[in-house]
């Protein structure tokens, strides 16, 4: 259950490090700056959330050690005898991989566009 949330937690905080940084920087990559400040004028939150992005980075990047972590140790661990418990107990673990790298490609990119483009620039 622990793996679970924690999973899920590392999903939600990667997904912010996509709304902060990266959505902007590849609206404003492909001309569509226009797009950006209607996206701005409906949800102006994310000003908000764009201000504080060092420590949305910091944060997932916490919840995705702490994930990893947890991803390793639960790796290794038996599934049930029940041939339907094992089954959905690999399941389980198979889903839970795909979301652990999904977060970490999310946070990656948000990296990406945030920090390492901009100083190429």
């Amino acid at each position: 259950m622990k793996n679970k949330l924690a999973n899920y937690l590392s999903l939600f905080a990667s997904s912010g490090t996509i709304i902060c940084c990266a959505l902007p920087a590849l609206l404003v990559s492909i001309g569509a700056g226009a797009t950006l400040s209607s996206l701005f004028s409906i949800f102006p939150q994310l000003v908000v959330i764009s201000i504080y992005k060092a420590q949305i980075f910091i944060g997932a990047f916490t919840m995705l050690v702490i994930s990893g972590v947890l991803q390793y140790r639960a790796k290794n661990m038996p599934c049930p005898i029940d041939e339907k418990k094992a089954n959905a107990c690999a399941k389980a673990k198979k889903l839970s991989l795909i979301i652990y790298f999904t977060s970490v490609g999310f946070f990656i990119t948000g990296l990406t566009f945030a920090y390492l483009i901009p100083s190429l620039m």
